[in-house]
């Protein structure tokens, strides 16, 4: 329990001073939006391509791994998708941020350091392969469906053409794909370059959990509960519970990397979403709320999972 609680309440607690500076007016009313659009164009593209620069591409190769937690990401990403654009009446591009919000997990600033408190240095391929699939995969898609779902009607070629040209500006989809082309040279970054896209990217979580803070000031709690309440269940329940029937029966993998995998998809959704959510100004409401919800019934969800996964 130690462990899940100081890495979970350091990040409810930057949420937490983003809101007491966003209540004491210490900050403008535009704070929310100007920090955003620093980790949305500087801080997490930075951070996205360092990540992806320094993958060893031949030790990511793990087929059965890969199959099997992204599997169980688009299966519920689809599914919840669904659900959203039928159940809830959402428009492709806030159905698109309602299934990332059920399969994003915070795991640069949780997943790693909770794989690592709990079963060591091995846990960290693993755990990077699985934050290379959330980032580059899941966002990319994402992406995708929410310049699709604004950009819709009209002529297809023509919307597909700008659905295209809006991604390749994208710099959350830009970044990762660079990172990943450098990674394929085998070329280490100039350490200059390596020093300055750490910098910044150190930065870009805390600043994504603060401009949340920030953006719930003066917001209504009770909307969207039914909403925020299916995404929650979706994250911190079905996805770890699909994910273990993947990995561990229909295409199993080595037992660390399983646990590993488990781990990554029982993770509160991360802030990344948020960050985009504000960025095209699409389901930002129920996005920050479900952060919130998901990353402290995390305490309760990630603590079954030690009883039945325990660190060592």
């Amino acid at each position: 329990m130690e462990p899940i609680l100081n890495i979970v309440l350091p990040v409810f607690a930057i949420v937490g001073a983003g809101y007491l500076c966003g209540v004491r007016g210490i900050l403008g009313e535009d704070s929310s939006v100007a920090l955003n659009s620093f980790v949305y164009w500087v801080a997490l593209p930075a951070m996205l391509f360092r990540a992806m620069a320094t993958v060893d591409l031949g030790q990511v190769y793990n087929p059965d791994f890969f199959l099997g937690f992204l599997g169980a990401i688009v299966l519920i990403g689809a599914i919840t998708t669904a659900v959203a654009c039928l159940l809830f009446r959402r428009n492709l591009a806030e159905a698109a941020i309602h299934a990332m919000n059920g399969v994003y997990g915070n795991s640069g600033y949780m997943g790693i350091p909770l794989a690592l408190t709990a079963f060591g240095e091995a846990a960290a391929l693993p755990a990077i392969v699985a934050t290379v699939i959330n980032t580059a995969l899941v966002v990319g898609v994402a992406i995708f469906l929410i310049e699709f779902g604004t950009k819709g009607g009209g002529n297809p070629f023509r919307v597909v053409g700008n659905v295209l040209s809006a991604m390749a500006r994208n710099p959350m989809l830009v970044a990762p794909v660079l990172g990943l082309c450098w990674a394929a040279t085998g070329v280490s970054l100039p350490v200059p370059v390596d020093a300055f896209t750490n910098i910044l990217g150190v930065a870009a979580g805390p600043c994504a959990l603060f401009a949340i803070g920030l953006f719930m000031v003066g917001k209504p709690r009770s909307e969207g509960r039914v909403e925020v309440g299916v995404m929650t269940l979706t994250k911190l329940v079905v996805q770890p519970l699909v994910t273990a029937l993947m990995v561990l029966v229909i295409l199993p993998v080595d037992p660390l990397w399983a646990k590993v995998a488990i781990l990554m998809a029982a993770l509160p959704t991360g802030a990344g979403s948020f960050v985009l959510a504000q960025a095209y100004g699409v389901y930002v409401l129920r996005t920050s709320s479900m952060i919130l919800t998901s990353t402290v019934l995390s305490v309760a969800t990630i603590s079954v999972y030690f009883i039945f996964f325990p660190p060592g």
